[in-house]
């Protein structure tokens, strides 16, 4: 039988992964082109499609969670933490720019801005920070609002942790009793210890995303000083008060409870 049997050819790696297609996408807006623009486009570019993989990772967790999988879900955990560690070292390639080579294209950006990740507001979403006034600022945009209004509505992972907890017998019901329940965790590790590895893994999950957050600032800082963001923010200003975001601030907060009485 022949290798193009039906008339199409073979499968290769370019077809496969749509190659041709892909080198296309990185289309450059300075004229005469600022040498730097590729690097900032391919970066971004790379950022959105790691973002595509953790909510793909996100959604398959929270689903393994409500069915009580929790070996499956700290798996699909760790694989978004291995990702995002690859996220915080990857905004370091950025600082390769010059700043000079930056400001050459960085007004052809606007009015765009990063402020505008429709997936990465989805991974916020997600994972539990979830702020009306971000979903509202899609409103003009009908494809990222139609999805960001989706994840607003649908339980985080946040949500889907705080139930499974439940299931096991802790309570959950307000902020200081899965606070208690976190502090029983800690104190006792090998008589929750799915639950325990699960909880460690969404508190590094959060700490990387702050640590990405803080490797931003100091990368935006380095090439723009005080300069206020493209989209009208106040730049780093704005950038340094979302390092107060945090998705499981029970589970950060139990750590200053957790006292050597606790575990008898």
């Amino acid at each position: 039988m022949s290798s193009t049997y039906g008339g199409d050819a073979p499968l290769s790696y370019n077809k496969y992964l749509k190659v041709q297609e892909l080198i296309r996408l990185q289309e450059t807006l300075s004229d005469p082109e600022s040498h730097d623009e590729l690097l900032f486009i391919v970066i971004h570019q790379t950022y959105e499609l790691w973002f595509k993989q953790i909510l793909h990772e996100l959604d398959a967790c929270i689903g393994w969670m409500n069915e009580g999988r929790l070996f499956r879900a700290n798996h699909s955990l760790r694989g978004v933490n291995s990702i995002e560690r690859i996220l915080v070292t990857q905004i370091h390639i950025l600082e390769s720019m010059a700043p000079i080579g930056f400001l050459e294209f960085r007004d052809k950006l606007n009015p765009a801005s990063g402020f505008q990740s429709m997936q990465f507001r989805e991974l916020e979403f997600s994972s539990g920070a979830k702020d009306e006034k971000i979903l509202e600022s899609f409103r003009e945009d009908e494809f990222a609002y139609t999805r960001l209004k989706a994840r607003f509505d649908s339980p985080s992972l946040a949500d889907a942790f705080w139930a499974l907890v439940g299931r096991s017998g802790l309570a959950v019901g307000s902020y200081q009793e899965r606070m208690d329940s976190t502090v029983e965790m800690l104190a006792k590790p090998e008589a929750y210890a799915e639950l325990y590895n699960m909880q460690d893994l969404l508190i590094e999950h959060d700490e990387l995303i702050i640590a990405w957050r803080y490797n931003h600032i100091q990368m935006v800082e380095r090439m723009l000083g005080m300069k206020r963001g493209t989209g009208g923010s106040e730049g780093v200003g704005y950038l340094t008060t979302t390092l107060k975001k945090k998705f499981f601030p029970e589970l950060w907060e139990a750590r200053t409870h957790l006292t050597v009485e606790d575990i008898g």
